[in-house]
């Protein structure tokens, strides 16, 4: 069933509408309904009466463009359309939909500047999320010419982009195959159609999509049951249902046993964060283990979290050897070394659900020349030893590089080809963090502020994962959830944010979850 998150990429999207079709619903109709949609956007816009220039591309996407301009005029705008092809050799319903314009258009050889000077608002009807060429020079001199338009000092023209802004790769979020930096339209809006796109969600498409408004065309969304997208939007309809509840008999063995390794008495922090965040999200117990020498700095600062000593990989097994203690994050703060890899390995002995963060990736990266094989592989091997055992990866960009340097494309991309070759969940953290599982799943977050950025908010967010692990969530939900639950006690703060704050605002985001 759909939870209306679900993301559709270029080829996807095309069987969506040939399914439509075969639905009995022409093309006809789903483009007549796109450019409505379009038109009841740009009215939003701008102002009665106001001038509107339109530009159209020769496919579909200047279809819809030619639809939007003709009921825009009938709804009393000074509407004005630009076709970059000749409009006598329009095929398809996009020569339907121009001749339907029945209107003058400006040729494509026309001074871009001047059709566009004194517009208050400009269509991007140029080209779609299925561009898989370079941009001609006629293109990109259309693209800056509307990007300087929306500049102008004396009259910044609004940009509305239908279905992507022209030279933006819906797929990955990236610029066009072959296009510069500056060869793709900046919006201030896109509308789209069913179902939003990667590209709508992946940075540096976000940005330049500007607010993504999306419009119901007609197309059921029982095409949804024969395309089985993989790809959603981050957000509570993803994984609410899976979400830990409470019951009258809950007590707090019920509700999982969270253990953070901390590091040496000079980095007890990070792992302090984790716990905390660990047993804010409900965990029953957590327990910071924590080496001899840093026990007395972890002493002085636990009240609720629990400690333990421990002293090397044999004593961190001991304390690990309570079955009860059932979900583990080693990294925070543990140093880049082999010592920590140890930790690492004698944590994946156990049955335990472990999330794996920071220099306890790292520390994999570290060179072995006495090695028969790669560390990061043996690390890979280890996860693998035991299919059942839920492994959380918590990489930021420059740790995935290290991790995965032979990894190339989109984030999302990268992060599933990641996540089925480790075969653990991986969180590639940042605006846009992607959550992939190995068995293809993904989703990609939208909710984090700026102002999350700050030291020590992805131990919080490890610790997070660990809690829900602790009480029995699946791993990717469990990632997923505490992803999007780390933003919203972000937006919740607003600037100012210290990663301390964030397991305190739990309890409001916990709150506001079930509206979302």
């Amino acid at each position: 069933m759909s939870n209306g998150l679900e993301l559709l990429n270029t080829a996807e999207m095309s069987k969506a509408d040939r399914l439509a079709e075969r639905a009995g619903i022409p093309v006809s109709e789903l483009m007549e309904n796109a450019g409505r949609a379009v038109a009841d956007e740009a009215e939003i816009m701008v102002a009665p009466g106001a001038r509107i220039v339109v530009v159209c591309g020769p496919g579909n996407n200047g279809g819809d463009g030619f639809v939007a301009a003709r009921l825009l005029r009938e709804r009393a705008f000074d509407v004005r359309v630009a076709c970059l092809r000749d409009v006598a050799v329009l095929k398809g319903e996009a020569g339907v939909m121009a001749r339907r314009w029945n209107a003058a258009c400006a040729s494509p050889d026309a001074s871009a500047e001047q059709v566009l000077a004194d517009a208050d608002l400009i269509i991007d009807a140029i080209l779609g999320a299925g561009l898989s060429r370079p941009l001609d020079p006629l293109v990109r001199s259309w693209v800056a010419a509307i990007n300087k338009a929306a500049r102008s000092k004396a009259n910044p023209a609004r940009i509305l982009a239908v279905d992507v802004p022209t030279g933006l790769d819906g797929d990955t979020g990236d610029v066009a195959v072959g296009a510069a930096a500056g060869d793709v339209v900046s919006a201030d809006r896109t509308i789209t159609f069913f179902r939003r796109k990667p590209g709508h969600l992946l940075l540096p498409g976000r940005s330049l999509c500007g607010d993504v408004r999306l419009a119901d065309i007609a197309i059921p969304p029982t095409v949804l049951t024969s395309i089985q997208p993989k790809t959603c939007a981050n957000g509570p309809a993803l994984w609410g249902a899976a979400f830990p509840h409470l019951h009258g008999n809950s007590h707090k063995y019920t509700r999982g046993h969270a253990v953070v390794v901390s590091g040496p008495a000079t980095q007890t922090g990070a792992a302090r964060l984790g716990a905390r965040g660990a047993l804010r999200i409900g965990a029953g117990l957590v327990t910071v283990a924590s080496p001899l020498a840093a026990v007395a700095t972890n002493a002085a600062h636990l009240t609720a979290i629990m400690l333990m000593p421990f002293d090397g990989p044999r004593g961190l097994a001991d304390v690990l050897t309570d079955e009860r203690k059932n979900a583990v994050l080693v990294g925070p703060g543990c140093g880049v070394n082999i010592a920590t890899r140890l930790l690492v390995q004698v944590a994946l002995e156990f049955d335990a659900s472990c999330v794996l963060d920071a220099d306890a990736l790292t520390s994999f990266t570290l060179d072995q020349q006495d090695d028969p094989e790669p560390v990061v592989d043996h690390l890979f091997a280890l996860i693998q030893e035991t299919p059942a055992r839920q492994v959380v990866l918590t990489p930021h960009e420059g740790e995935f590089k290290r991790i995965f340097p032979d990894l190339v494309g989109s984030k999302l991309e990268r992060a599933r080809r990641a996540a089925e070759r480790s075969g653990a969940v991986v969180v590639v953290k940042g605006a846009d963090t992607v959550i992939a599982a190995p068995d293809g799943r993904a989703a990609i977050n939208e909710n984090a502020p700026p102002w999350l950025a700050t030291a020590g908010s992805g131990d919080v967010l490890a610790g997070f994962v660990t809690g829900l692990l602790a009480q029995g969530m699946p791993a990717f939900e469990a990632a997923c959830s505490a992803v999007w639950l780390h933003g919203e006690c972000a937006n919740i703060f607003g600037r100012g944010l210290i990663a301390e704050d964030l397991p305190e605002l739990l309890p409001r985001a916990l709150a506001g979850m079930s509206s979302a």
